[in-house]
């Protein structure tokens, strides 16, 4: 995606919170390209300095090392900002099962002091990643953002307060806030390892290295998997959309289409055989079926296409060939 064509300010001060993780050095980057002031507060507890290490270079770029359960230094972070995109959080639905004390400190009051900041600041806008674990148990296909299940897991708590605290916000202080539900992103710099590395990564680093790939359940639990190229629109379009209706509301981030993993396996051995023609002959095997996991998982994006004139460009086939020569050419 060219951000050139979305009318982006270069004159703009931007803070990406969690700067270094997967989703926000991506923004980072987008955001420099294009000729903005950037500053990224991340405390590496899951973003990565070879992220950003590229970055350091840029005038425009500026690293704070920080907590955002740390009030102080979010304000420090917001200070003549005129932008936030808060992507900092801690991610994955077994961490919080496992964990949901730290998942709690982080996500819900790491937000509000992100929140607080940002208002006290008087940021233009606030733009942060929600989740599409807040439809919960809702078995309403594909999902609406106006209609949501009871969430499965502390996560998913976790984001859904996020809503509540931001549509809040924007109604007793006047913020303007856009929440953006992510659905399951993939591409390039997504970490491959550790206990709670996302599906895609995890499995082309097992395929890379002649590993059968482990699915949790049978193969046929679906999702909406969305290339990094998609949500780097969304938040820009976000960001600077003059639409006075756009604001102070939520949307899906997504592809609007869903494939179960069985046939994820099959793409992945497909485009990685082109590198190493032995991956063919790798079989997933199959485990049982993960704690807090929703069965399917499909978005609408007629409200982001309406209000925000969202037009995804990567598909999952189009998304994964970019992502799998990424890992080849970075990990192997």
């Amino acid at each position: 995606m060219n951000i050139k064509e979305l009318n982006l300010n270069s004159r703009y001060k931007i803070l990406v919170t969690g700067g270094a993780g997967f989703i926000g050095s991506n923004l980072c980057e987008s955001l420099l390209e294009n000729g903005n002031t950037v500053r990224c507060l991340d405390n590496f507890a899951t973003g990565k300095r070879e992220n950003i290490d590229p970055l350091l270079y840029n005038p425009k770029f500026s690293m704070l090392e920080g907590d955002i359960r740390n009030l102080s230094e979010c304000r420090k972070a917001c200070e003549g900002i005129d932008y936030v995109l808060h992507q900092a959080a801690l991610g994955s639905v077994p961490r919080s099962i496992k964990d949901p004390i730290t998942s709690n400190e982080v996500n819900v009051s790491g937000f509000l002091n992100m929140l607080v900041a940002a208002r006290d600041a008087k940021v233009k806008r606030f733009v942060y990643a929600a989740s599409s674990s807040t439809y919960g148990d809702s078995e309403n296909m594909p999902k609406i953002e106006d209609i949501i299940g009871k969430p499965l897991s502390p996560y998913a708590i976790t984001k859904y307060v996020n809503e509540l605290y931001a549509d809040i916000f924007s109604k007793t202080y006047g913020m303007e806030t856009i929440g953006l539900r992510y659905f399951n992103v993939f591409g390039r710099k997504q970490d491959p390892n550790g206990a709670y590395a996302a599906v895609i990564p995890k499995f082309v680093m097992q395929l890379m290295q002649h590993e059968s790939p482990v699915i949790n359940g049978d193969g046929s639990f679906s999702r909406d998997f969305t290339y990094i190229d998609n949500v780097l629109e969304m938040n820009i379009r976000a960001m600077v959309s003059e639409n006075p209706e756009s604001v102070n509301t939520v949307y899906n981030v997504a592809y609007g289409k869903r494939t179960d993993l069985n046939e994820l396996v099959g793409l992945l051995k497909d485009y990685l055989s082109k590198f190493d023609a032995e991956i063919t002959n790798l079989n997933a095997v199959y485990g049982p079926n993960r704690q807090g996991d929703v069965p399917h998982s499909l978005a609408s994006i007629e409200k982001a296409k309406k209000l925000l004139g969202y037009t995804p460009q990567f598909d999952l086939k189009k998304g994964l060939k970019e992502a799998v020569t990424w890992y080849w050419q970075n990990l192997k």
